[in-house]
């Protein structure tokens, strides 16, 4: 018989957040896979646990070579624990890799759910929650970070990123050029931990009061952008939606009719527009 593979969250601040089958599974796994082995050591001796099992090293720099091993051992009955430093594996954390091969063989897997900073902050930022998308880490370099910021802009559902503090103003300005100044938006610091904190408002204020320097763990959540109807996309928004798409990779026909069915009016339209500011050198 085959294992089970068990991704366990784990606090995002603090340690009494943490579930109480977590402290079971820590005890109880054959082998723990632990994205950082002294954070790890931190976390039981803080819930009073002593791991039974062989426990290794499982971070994006050996991620690749140890799934197999992991694999393995779930292929020969083992039961194997995942954690990651903080929040649930596989979400802008190592874990996707083993879960795919773990299903390829036909493991079972299973999860303790923990604390996440996504649905925290999600809770917290006082934004529409009814339907939300998760966009982890936008790209580091200014060009490709703006590109992607732009391909959500019309997105309606509320966006949650994740964000160093480092690079923070610049993201909130990129967003503001890409979302509008006027986006609301919630920057979620600290999570649980001594000194949380919450800012809210509008993305030009958020950026200005980031570009002072903020320190933490950091979560983003922004608004979606508001309904429209049809009939107020005009045909500059509708060439810069293509253009966006073929920006992408998207081949033109294709970008044509994703962004008619998206804002709700005949793909003619949309080709019309396009067509028209080539000819007009647009």
């Amino acid at each position: 018989m085959t294992g089970t593979l068990v991704l366990a969250g784990t606090p995002i601040g603090d340690v009494r957040d943490a579930p109480p089958r977590l402290a079971e599974e820590l005890a109880g796994a054959d082998v723990v896979a632990a994205e950082d082995t002294r954070r790890l050591r931190r976390l039981t001796q803080a819930l009073g646990v002593t791991p039974k099992g062989r426990v290794v090293s499982y971070f994006e720099g050996n991620e690749s070579a140890r799934t197999p091993e992991l694999v393995e051992e779930l292929a020969g009955g083992a039961r194997v624990l995942l954690v990651t430093d903080a929040g649930m594996p596989s979400v802008s954390d190592p874990g996707y890799r083993l879960v795919a091969a773990a299903v390829e063989r036909d493991v079972r897997v299973t999860a303790v759910p923990g604390p996440s900073a996504v649905l925290t902050a999600l809770a917290l930022s006082g934004l529409p929650v009814d339907r939300f998308c998760f966009e982890g880490f936008l790209p580091r370099k200014a060009g490709e970070r703006l590109s992607r910021l732009r391909e959500v802009a019309g997105e309606r559902r509320t966006l949650v990123y994740f964000e160093a503090p480092h690079r923070l103003d610049d993201t909130l300005a990129a967003m503001a050029e890409a979302f509008g100044t006027d986006r609301r938006a919630a920057v979620c610091r600290e999570l649980t931990k001594t000194y949380e904190e919450v800012r809210r408002g509008p993305l030009r204020e958020l950026a200005e009061w980031a570009a002072e320097g903020v320190r933490g763990e950091i979560t983003v959540v922004v608004e979606g952008a508001p309904d429209k109807g049809p009939e107020e996309f005009g045909a500059e928004e509708l060439v810069r939606r293509v253009r966006v798409r073929e920006e992408a990779g998207e081949r033109r026909k294709e970008a044509i009719a994703a962004v008619a069915a998206q804002v709700g009016v005949p793909k003619r339209e949309v080709f019309d527009a396009v067509v028209a500011a080539k000819n007009a050198g647009a």
